[in-house]
């Protein structure tokens, strides 16, 4: 199901919370809402689902405007962030009421219901109460009740921020198993950039109720439009910077932390003012015939299959750094180069 929305907007009293969004989802894709609170992904959400009625805009399911249309009569299926399960249910009872208010029963209401709950493959606790589960089960059984009544349109609002941290990795791994598995045009919001990067097909980022960009994971993380995108999506060591030559070839910065190639960039003249940017993973340690620095080691940081360093640099600037596991780590205080490739350098204006 195509999902068009244009010029949406919507105010609670003199509040605007959305601000003419415009946004393109494509039939079967998985697609995030990224943003801090507040930015009006949930409200949007909620036009989506019915709840909400925007004061200008335009919303089309496949084509078809949702004007006036009620929530039980556009097929979507809803995963709130607190689960909202019936505790006086049993799985299968809370799977079961989207199908009942429907009006489907029998034989054929118990068939969908096992074929939920073993979408999620929780088909053998069917009769346990909410109580009786964990978190991670019962975010499972919220997410069968939205695939029992097979909607068009699936919207996850937050779902696993109630979760710790092996249970949201493990049901990342399960909500794109599902996908693959089921298809559904899904709508995803979540102000986890972790999540966003790790499962989206395609993501927007949302700042006070309008869309600061579009495009998939990858294209969003290494060339965001804007400093806020950047910060949104991880950490990025920032130092201020003034624009030395730009031509189609080549754009060169001057910061403090020294002279900077970057890859040529249209909108950017001599002497413009920048933001030079760099993501700690794209800060390598060793000898560098480009865009290098030097520095000294502050602080070690060990996590796992990486280190995370602290640099100080001889102008006094603090930087970060994400490296794989060294066999050795050099000793607090140790001075080191470190550099940046120019592909991975951002710049933004000031």
């Amino acid at each position: 199901m195509k999902i068009s929305i244009q010029g949406l907007t919507k105010s609670f009293g003199a509040t605007a919370v959305l601000k003419g969004v415009s946004l393109e989802v494509a039939d079967s894709e998985l697609f995030f809402l990224l943003g801090p609170s507040g930015c009006g992904k949930t409200t949007l959400l909620r036009i989506l689902a019915g709840f909400h009625r925007p004061d200008a805009g335009e919303l089309l399911f496949g084509g078809r405007r949702m004007d006036g249309v009620p929530p039980h009569q556009r097929n979507v299926g809803m995963v709130f962030q607190n689960f909202a399960l019936w505790p006086h249910m049993t799985v299968g009872q809370n799977v079961a009421y989207g199908l009942e208010v429907r009006g489907v029963d029998g034989a054929e209401k118990k068939r969908r219901v096992m074929e939920a709950l073993g979408t999620v493959r929780m088909d053998g606790l069917a009769d346990r109460t909410p109580d009786q589960l964990s978190g991670g089960q019962q975010q499972r059984v919220a997410l069968a009740r939205a695939l029992v009544i097979r909607p068009d349109v699936l919207l996850l609002d937050e779902p696993l921020s109630n979760l710790d941290a092996r249970l949201r990795s493990e049901l990342r791994d399960e909500i794109r198993r599902i996908h693959g598995e089921t298809r559904i045009t899904t709508l995803y919001v979540t102000h986890d950039q972790e999540e966003a990067l790790s499962l989206a097909d395609r993501m927007a980022v949302m700042l006070d109720g309008r869309i600061e960009q579009t495009g998939e994971p990858r294209s969003v993380y290494r060339r965001p439009v804007s400093r806020f995108v950047a910060d949104s999506l991880g950490e990025t060591n920032w130092v201020e910077g003034e624009v030395q030559t730009a031509t189609e070839e080549s754009l060169v910065v001057r910061s403090r932390l020294g002279r900077f190639e970057v890859l040529p960039k249209p909108g950017f003249v001599p002497g413009a003012a920048v933001w030079l940017g760099a993501r700690p993973g794209s800060v390598r340690i060793g000898p560098a015939t480009v865009n290098a620095f030097a520095c000294r080691l502050l602080q070690v940081s060990f996590l796992g299959g990486a280190e995370a360093l602290v640099l100080s640099s001889a102008v006094g600037l603090s930087i970060k750094a994400i490296v794989p596991g060294w066999s050795g780590v050099p000793a607090i205080g140790t001075d080191l180069v470190a550099s940046v490739h120019p592909e991975d350098l951002l710049v933004m204006p000031r």
